[in-house]
């Protein structure tokens, strides 16, 4: 509305050179001098800023001949250029993902023959899909799609056949597998991400998807489900879903009432065909009146299949279908039935931290009494009991329809809390049922509370859940108490093992420390002991080496030396005055003053006689006849 500017990608590329500044965009291609814009027409003045809604409206406002009241002028200072604007696509495939760089001048088809080299695949076997427009053709040129930078596709080959391997091995792999689901939400246009197990159902993510949306399931109308995905209850491995990725559209049934044909291909809620306001009855359920009840047709004629299956081999498995047809009869808005055995009910209620312990709730069903219809749907999913269950109980449920699955439960019920509740449940009749037990876990045994029959109110049925919360309430703090005082005992044991063995592991370290030193000292000791045995060793050698102490009254020429050592004392001894230097030497190192170590220095004038030739004579050396000379130690 400021610039002129019509074209979306040269928008774009000004506020990308801009840093997405808006205000610096609108100025860099607007010349600006106190506030005055140039027009076409002449001078105007700007009376507000050129980018906000004012702006806006005027130009939206302006005559069909002129789309905006200024020219798009670019400063002689500045050169707004043209550049290729480059967008990225990750295309996902199955199990893999191909990454596509491309111009926004290109068009579909260009990323199809990337993609033919890539995946091996003809491009005219090949759906892309994951457009925000819809559905696109070969020759669209991506720059009108007004794309985002980064895009996100998926190809589809429904024509292609999947990768052949053995059947049990790839259903296996598939439930193991995780499946993305990416929701649109039709009305708000929103998407969601959601990730699932190819184990979960397809009721399953409806459920999900009720609490994304808060459409109910059985008013909710998709798009993109597979044509082989014929049940709720079937899992996502086998649905047909494409893997890794799979777009689905969800939107609110415009009105509940649906042909019988509709009501055949969809496989969901059965639905009567009426001529009236399907307004009327839009939330019958909801009111505890059941579709059937509503014709005067008995609802279990219209049900097709059971709350659960008869001899089902796995507990879960047989939860998870009394979840889905409960939630197909009587709505989304029941209590959280626990998905899995009834020892593992157990644990979840029981055996865990004492503040995190709950009462277990069993639900035990059963489609031929006259109070089912009216007990599940007006009270057990009245939201009050939904929320105080889902707060404090854990809930689980069995069908005793089936005579099999009743002997199944009452074998069960024996193992966990006695023969004697056994015996009460085995003597209910029939129009006693729905019964709710209400069991509490206690140190030795499983106590049950209470036990609800059918014939009661939402009120009613609320009391005596509080009551049975207010017993278990007690129970419970005693508990925590006594848990918490054991893990005080605990902890203080645990404090006092762990100074211990710090106080032992401070111990070995000063022992090992002086052991340590000692073998050190002894080490020194030995080696010390090695050094003087070795002195000694030479100097004794070098003693026996010397030639005799020549006499006073030889005849031959004798030099006498006085030698003062280090510690003051003195000792004499003559030698020939033709003996070598080294002789004297030999005498001093004798005496324990090895000349390695000490330096032998004369008077008058003071040298260091060790500096001399140890060859050349006494005589030669100047210490004749006699001369006093003393040791120094090296440093």
């Amino acid at each position: 509305a400021c610039t002129g500017i019509e074209n979306i990608d040269e928008a774009i590329t000004l506020l990308e050179q801009n840093n997405w500044d808006l205000v610096a965009a609108i100025n860099g291609v607007i010349p600006q001098e106190n506030g005055i814009l140039q027009s076409e027409y002449g001078v105007e003045t700007l009376h507000g800023p050129a980018y906000g809604p004012t702006s806006h409206s005027t130009a939206a406002s302006s005559t069909p001949s002129s789309s905006s009241a200024f020219r798009h002028v670019v400063p002689s200072r500045q050169i707004v250029e043209r550049q290729p604007r480059m967008l990225d696509f990750r295309v996902e495939y199955r199990d893999r993902n191909v990454d596509v760089v491309l111009e926004d001048s290109s068009t579909v088809g260009d990323i199809k023959h990337i993609l033919e080299n890539e995946l091996q695949i003809p491009a005219s076997k090949m759906l892309l899909k994951g457009w925000k427009t819809g559905d696109v053709d070969d020759s669209t040129v991506l720059k009108s799609l007004h794309l985002p930078k980064n895009n996100s596709l998926y190809v589809l080959t429904p024509d292609l056949p999947p990768p052949s391997s053995s059947h049990s091995g790839a259903l296996q792999e598939s439930l193991n597998q995780n499946f993305m689901l990416i929701v649109t939400h039709r009305e708000v246009q929103r998407e969601y991400n959601l990730n699932f197990s190819g184990s979960s159902t397809i009721q399953e993510v409806k459920r999900n998807v009720y609490d994304l949306t808060s459409i109910p399931v059985r008013h909710q109308l998709w798009e993109g489900w597979p044509s082989s995905a014929t049940d709720d209850s079937m899992t996502l491995a086998v649905s047909g879903l494409t893997f890794p990725c799979h777009r689905l559209t969800v939107g609110r049934r415009s009105s509940p009432v649906q042909t019988r044909e509709q009501s055949e291909e969809q496989c969901t809620d059965v639905h009567m065909v009426s001529d009236s306001d399907g307004d009327d009855f839009e939330d019958a359920t909801e009111f505890g009146v059941d579709d059937g009840e509503m014709f005067g047709v008995a609802s279990s004629a219209l049900r097709k299949s059971p709350m659960m299956p008869e001899n089902a081999e796995n507990e879960g498995d047989a939860l998870l279908q009394f979840t889905a047809e409960f939630s197909s009869r009587y709505g989304d808005c029941h209590p959280v039935y626990f998905i899995g055995s009834l020892e593992a009910a157990f644990q979840e209620a029981f055996y865990g931290k004492a503040r995190d312990r709950k009462l277990l709730a069993i639900y035990l069903h059963h489609d031929e009494s006259v109070l089912t219809n009216v007990f599940c749907s007006q009270m057990l999913c009245a939201e009050s009991i939904v929320s105080y269950l889902s707060q404090n109980f854990i809930t689980w449920a069995w069908d005793m329809t089936k005579e099999a699955n009743r002997a199944r439960f009452l074998t069960m019920c024996t193992r966990h809390f006695g023969s004697v509740v056994a015996q009460t449940i085995r003597t209910q009749k029939t129009d006693q049922f729905p019964l709710f037990l209400i069991i509490m876990g206690k140190r030795s045994s499983n106590e049950v509370l209470n036990v609800i029959q059918g014939n009661t109110t939402v009120d009613e049925l609320m009391m005596r859940l509080m009551a049975a919360m207010e017993i278990f309430s007690a129970q419970q703090q005693e508990d925590i108490k006594d848990e918490d005082e054991r893990e005080a005992r605990e902890n203080v044991k645990r404090e006092q093992d762990e100074a211990y063995r710090i106080s032992l592991e401070a111990d070995r370290a000063k022992r090992e420390a002086q052991e340590r030193e000692m073998a050190e000292q002894f080490r020194l000791e030995q080696i010390r002991k090695e050094q003087e045995e070795e002195r000694e060793a030479i100097r004794l050698s070098l003693e026996q080496s010397l030639p005799p102490e020549p006499k006073e009254e030889s005849t031959e020429s004798v030099s006498k030396l006085r030698i003062r050592t280090p510690s003051g004392e003195f000792f004499e001894r003559r030698f020939l005055a033709s003996s070598k230097l080294q002789v004297v030497f030999d005498f001093v190192a004798s005496k324990g003053y090895p000349w390695e170590e000490y330096k032998l220095l004369g008077t008058f004038p003071r040298r260091d006689v060790t500096q001399l030739d140890p060859n050349k004579s006494l005589l030669e050396v100047k210490l004749y006849p006699q001369e006093t000379l003393f040791l120094e130690a090296k440093e």
